[in-house]
């Protein structure tokens, strides 16, 4: 797995979904990319360390781009945006939590797919990429395989339905029961649309 970092990234988009997956064991190798390796700070000032750069990645089984506030500058990053999407291209699986879907809509991704977004960001998003079908109320949107999910802690529950997918349902409960994870498994639960999706 390649998990995508960049200045201002979410701390629990990236740490919540490496979580499950680090609980694989053997079963999951996990590597940080960035466009250069090396500290990289969070949106909540802890810096996290790339250990390759973006561009140099090979062909991941599973990709996770994170949001967090610096999303609004990789939007406008033509550098990031083609790394993100040779490695979209290359990954057997695409995923995202929060406005991390925001980038890979810019960057053309998913394009004819079906996506979700943070709430309290959800017009941002959408307007990022006006070829998605985005879906307003949703914990996260499976679309063959691509995997996006809704705000911050949303990609937990996200990154356990694609284990499920690559792995079977039982090793998704297993990693839940190990991390004492309530696992919300209905991808249409969503009670923060309601009530936060800005206009």
């Amino acid at each position: 797995m390649g998990a995508v970092l960049f200045e201002g990234f979410e701390l629990l988009d990236v740490f919540g979904p490496l979580e499950m997956f680090g609980l694989l064991g053997e079963r999951a190798s996990i590597t940080m990319l960035a466009v250069a390796p090396g500290g990289v700070r969070s949106a909540q000032g802890p810096a996290c360390v790339a250990d390759a750069p973006l561009a140099d990645a090979g062909a991941i089984d599973v990709v996770l781009v994170p949001g967090g506030i610096g999303t609004r500058r990789e939007a406008e990053n033509p550098r990031f945006l083609d790394a993100v999407r040779r490695l979209s291209g290359s990954s057997g699986y695409v995923s995202s939590v929060c406005t991390g879907s925001g980038l890979l809509a810019r960057a053309g991704v998913l394009d004819g797919r079906r996506a979700t977004s943070n709430k309290l960001a959800f017009g941002w998003a959408v307007s990022q990429g006006p070829g998605v079908t985005w879906v307003r109320e949703a914990r996260w949107v499976e679309d063959g395989r691509f995997f996006t999910s809704s705000g911050v802690s949303a990609g937990m529950d996200m990154a356990l339905a694609l284990i499920g997918r690559i792995f079977g349902r039982e090793t998704s409960v297993t990693v839940a029961n190990r991390a004492e994870y309530a696992w919300h498994e209905d991808a249409g639960w969503d009670p923060f649309a309601k009530r936060n999706i800005a206009r």
